[in-house]
Formats: C-alpha cells, structure tokens, sequence
C-alpha cells in the first residue's frame, strides 16, 4: 500500500465510503454474452468489508457512470445507503450525497480508479485508489492500495480506515458475533466448549 504521511488522520475523519464500481467493485472488465447482456464480477472479501464498514457505523454509496442494472442489484444486496447510477459529473454526485446524508467534505473518502473519478478524488477528504488505476489517478490520491480492483480492494480501504478510527477488531468481533460466532478466535471458543475438569 502506498499512502501519504497525513492518511491516518484523513482517515480518521470518515464517515462515508464512496464507492465506484467497475475498477473498484470489479476488474473494469465488461463482459458481453451472445445475447449482448452485460456481466460483472464482483469479490466476496469486498462485500464483507462493505459489512464491516456498516457494522462500525460508517455509511457507503455507490456510484457509477453507467446506467446498470448489475451494479443496483450489488448495492441493493450489500444494502449501502445510496445507489447512483449514470453519473458523469461525480464532484456533482459526492456533493449532492454530502447535503443529502449530512457529512463534510472531509468525512467523505472515495474509492476511484479512472478519469471520470478525478473530480470527485479532488474534493474529498481521503482519496483512495486500487492498484490498478490509471496513471494518472495512482499520482493524485492519498493512498493506492495493494489489491486490485474487484480483488479485494474495498475491503484493504476499509480495513485502512477502521484502523485508522481505532474500531477494526471491534467491528469484526461485533460482524462475527452477529452471525453465530464468539468472535474471540478459536481458543474463545474452545474455552466456551471445554467442559470443567472434575477433581479427583
């Protein structure tokens, strides 16, 4: 990862994670069938970092220039807070969600990997990129994460961030122990397992 001396304390800022989606979410790879239908591949440990962030009360949007149905339905499913399709103008879009969800400029992160995302990296708080991001983006941002897009991205940036707010570990404990963990590791739960030796 490569990042600026000041990112922990941009980090520490964030109250919203914005997101764009093909090139972060996914590879930027558009993939046609014979049928002309568009797919997209997306990371599970992406989706799980979206969670994570959620669970420590960090709010996610969405955005993307294209008009797709794809990236709706993967918003819908990781239950971010806003979807915003179609957007050209994304400094526009950032600052209508800033009004909108009631943060500052500087709570705003977002995630961008092309041209079309400078003018919004340009006006938030902490500026991210995956490794895969053009030339040009990779020179203006606060950090370049080691993963590429649609590999694990999203979740290095959020992982950045929690820490950053001093929250990660209780952010996952709390994701784990919602779904059926202890959230402790496996010695926690060997602990809760072990029945008390009898004496004698």
């Amino acid at each position: 990862m490569t990042r600026r001396r000041d990112v922990g304390a941009r980090a520490r800022r964030v109250r919203l994670l914005v997101l764009d989606v093909d090139g972060v979410l996914t590879d930027g790879r558009m993939i046609l069938n014979e049928h002309g239908e568009e797919l997209k591949s997306f990371h599970t440990h992406d989706g799980m970092g979206v969670a994570v962030a959620r669970q420590a009360g960090i709010m996610v949007a969405i955005v993307t220039g294209e008009k797709s149905a794809i990236a709706q339905r993967r918003g819908a499913k990781l239950g971010v807070e806003e979807i915003v399709l179609g957007s050209r103008r994304k400094a526009e879009t950032v600052e209508d969600l800033r009004a909108k969800l009631g943060v500052e400029l500087d709570e705003i992160a977002f995630m961008g990997d092309d041209l079309l995302d400078i003018p919004a990296l340009e006006r938030v708080g902490l500026a991210v990129a995956p490794a895969n991001a053009v030339r040009e983006v990779r020179a203006m941002v606060d950090v370049v994460t080691r993963a590429h897009g649609g590999a694990g991205a999203v979740h290095e940036c959020v992982e950045l961030i929690l820490r950053a707010q001093g929250v990660w570990r209780r952010a996952v404990r709390a994701f784990v122990q919602d779904h059926g963990g202890t959230g402790q590791g496996r010695r926690g739960a060997a602990s809760k397992r072990r029945p008390a030796r009898k004496n004698g």
